[in-house]
């Protein structure tokens, strides 16, 4: 019987690969069913302003990214990534309860940093681990497929947050607590599903974050990390995609949805367009997506009708699927071996800082100018970026 290529495509890539994307689902369930609602629960129910949700949210993910160089180059210098991992998917499923009990806007930011740590930890040394295990060939439908288990959990943890929002009259803390489960299973399952590959063996460890180390990252290399940044700065905090959906009169526990709509295409696009991807030029499959970012940004400026915030979410859901897979892959074919998790902490410190600033920005013009303008900047912006790209691309090979 005759195998199609996508089925092909799908038996080549290893288990390790399969486990690490379940365990990037499990763990996304759980965080996905808080912070989808958390901006509402900043806003409705602590008094927080658009700004402070920026400001928490954008120093939060700056957090996770920031950390994750120092767990990525510890994971490079040690020769092992899992159980560095582990300890990371452990404190993001340990800090989950504190969103239940918090009683003001600083224990959120708390809860979020030390969630956000948990993520910084794992994120490298996971990314570096699927790109040990992976061959080169099926590398971009590698990563496709862990970002798109990833993102199935992103959907089913807002969905089910709903569920449980009408179930128990938008009592918040309720879902939080529940988040705590789909964590921990996270953590059993890495623990027990995936088998690292011997690594560096006889080889003396040198610290891979000194001068010398830092020197073998190629300038190929180093434009990845500004192209990673320029579109981080493109797209500010999804949170503001859930209080989008508020203004347009959607019940409290139904905006959750967006959120859903967003993941959903998140998911089915990120395989196919990781595929693709080992197969045309990544800069031009880097052009389109901030091409789809435009029209994001200009569907979700238009107006705050469901519709139409339910078309921008899912043309911003289009543009996740076809960049984030995408830079991931890219890192990895312009590092050294040795060097991945240092490469993508680094890589990720750059984009965090670009978070913090963007997430910021975004909700000052949020609460000074109004919704529409914020996503009209971002498209100036993307704007701003795709012509940087295109000129790369006229002076360099596509």
């Amino acid at each position: 019987m005759n195998t199609s290529p996508r089925q092909s495509t799908l038996r080549q890539i290893p288990a390790g690969v399969w486990a690490l994307g379940f365990v990037s689902l499990l763990m996304d369930v759980s965080s996905e069913m808080i912070h989808s609602l958390l901006p509402l629960f900043m806003v409705g129910v602590l008094g927080a302003s658009a700004l402070t949700v920026g400001l928490i949210e954008g120093a939060a993910e700056a957090t996770a990214l920031i950390v994750k160089v120092f767990s990525g180059a510890l994971s490079d210098y040690l020769g092992k990534r899992k159980g560095i991992a582990l300890f990371g998917y452990a404190l993001g499923a340990l800090t989950k309860p504190l969103f239940a009990i918090a009683s003001g806007t600083g224990i959120v930011l708390a809860a979020r940093l030390l969630d956000r740590v948990g993520k910084g930890i794992r994120g490298a040394p996971r990314d570096a681990l699927v790109a040990d295990i992976s061959p080169p060939e099926i590398r971009g439908a590698a990563f496709g497929l862990r970002q798109s288990l990833d993102t199935v959990g992103a959907f089913l943890g807002p969905l089910l947050a709903v569920a449980l929002m009408l179930r128990w009259a938008n009592d918040f803390r309720s879902v939080f607590w529940v988040a705590v489960i789909p964590g921990l299973l996270a953590v059993a399952l890495l623990l027990f599903g995936v088998r690292e590959p011997d690594r560096h063996v006889g080889e003396k460890k040198v610290n891979p974050i000194r001068r010398d180390s830092l020197k073998r990252l190629s300038a190929a290399y180093w434009w990845v990390v500004g192209v990673g940044a320029t579109f981080t700065l493109a797209r500010f905090s999804e949170a503001f995609l859930v209080l989008r959906a508020q203004q347009g009169g959607i019940p409290l526990a139904l905006v959750p949805l967006v959120m859903v709509a967003m993941n959903v295409v998140y998911a089915g696009s990120a395989y196919p367009f990781g595929k693709l991807s080992d197969r045309m030029s990544h800069r031009k499959l880097l052009a389109w997506g901030l091409i789809v970012l435009i029209l994001a940004d200009l569907v979700l400026a238009a107006n705050a009708h469901w519709t139409t915030v339910l078309a921008g979410v899912a043309l911003w859901g289009v543009h996740m699927g076809m960049t984030q897979g995408l830079l991931a892959a890219m890192v990895a074919d312009t590092a050294p071996p040795d060097l991945r998790g240092t490469a993508y902490g680094l890589f990720n410190l750059v984009s965090g800082i670009a978070m913090l600033i963007a997430s910021a920005v975004a909700g000052l013009l949020w609460d000074r100018l109004g919704a529409s303008f914020t996503f009209y900047a971002g498209g100036v912006f993307c704007l701003i970026a795709l012509l940087g790209l295109s000129s790369r691309m006229r002076t360099g090979a596509a």
